[in-house]
């Protein structure tokens, strides 16, 4: 029988040969969730042998995850802004630079007057990542949220109920349809941006894996904030912030369609790529 370090190693190996970024990590995270322990339990008992049952599981993972499967389809698990979140091939896998999102709408918040009432909606919420977490950071906050497939907004609700943030309030909606005549402080969204002219240069695992519809928007890309942008500056009481995540790239293409807004501000992320734009109704 191979111990964990064996399996580990031997693991990283099969994983570089198969091109799957971040090797060891993933061999160590697909065993974690195998032996159902953290890291530091991998560290401290390298000899530790795996039963058979455990190797055989293992090896099975393993193979999955040189397919091309993301391993947070297989673990069903994903961690947000500090937020252990379940998802599953029905939800877009919430990334890292999704969080200068949550970054950007608290900052804007911070320059409201903390005793007016505040009212949300995170749109195409997916595994209701963004919603959830500011929920989690504004607890005074009426926090609604929507999508129009009714898997992801099956898993957001698990979610919500999870992590005791019962009061995000989850609707079915294309985009901002299924809430006419209804005025928001904030309008929050990570819409799908990859055009399907650049299909090619996706990864694999993001286009053979990833649910389409939460990726692709369009031949360029820009479909969806051609028809989201009019309908916020609708629906946005003055004053209120328009807040999305932006492909690469996309920023002047974005900020054209913003134009008329009182204020336009860019985030950018830890590698100075432009990740956020932010708009305010006048």
């Amino acid at each position: 029988m191979l111990t964990l370090k064996q399996v580990t190693d031997a693991a990283t190996e099969f994983f570089q040969e198969h091109e799957v970024p971040s090797s060891r990590l993933n061999a160590e995270l697909l065993l974690m969730f195998i032996l159902g322990c953290d890291r530091a339990y991998l560290y401290a008992h390298p000899e530790r042998q795996l039963k058979p049952e455990e190797d055989a599981r293992y090896r099975e993972v393993v193979r999955e995850r040189a397919s091309g499967c993301p391993t947070q389809y297989i673990t069903g698990h994903q961690e947000f802004w500090g937020l252990d979140l379940i998802v599953s091939p029905s939800v877009l896998i919430p990334r890292p630079e999704t969080e200068h999102v949550v970054e950007t709408t608290l900052e804007l918040v911070r320059l409201r007057d903390p005793e007016q009432p505040l009212r949300m909606i995170d749109v195409g919420t997916g595994s209701g990542c963004i919603a959830l977490a500011l929920a989690s950071e504004l607890p005074k906050a009426e926090m609604h949220a929507c999508d129009l497939s009714d898997q992801a907004l099956e898993i957001a609700r698990i979610n919500a109920a999870r992590l005791r943030l019962d009061r995000v309030q989850f609707s079915k909606s294309d985009l901002l349809a299924a809430f006419p005549g209804e005025h928001w402080d904030f309008v929050i969204s990570n819409p799908p941006y990859v055009g399907e002219s650049e299909a090619d240069k996706v990864q694999r695992q993001v286009k053979d894996f990833e649910p389409r519809m939460a990726v692709f928007s369009g031949h360029e890309g820009m479909d969806i904030y051609k028809r989201l942008i009019p309908q916020a500056q609708v629906a946005l009481n003055s004053g209120g912030w328009l807040v999305m995540e932006i492909g690469f790239s996309a920023e002047a293409k974005v900020k054209e369609l913003l134009t008329g807004w009182e204020e336009v501000i860019t985030t950018a992320d830890l590698q100075g790529i432009p990740r956020v734009v932010a708009a305010r109704k006048a």
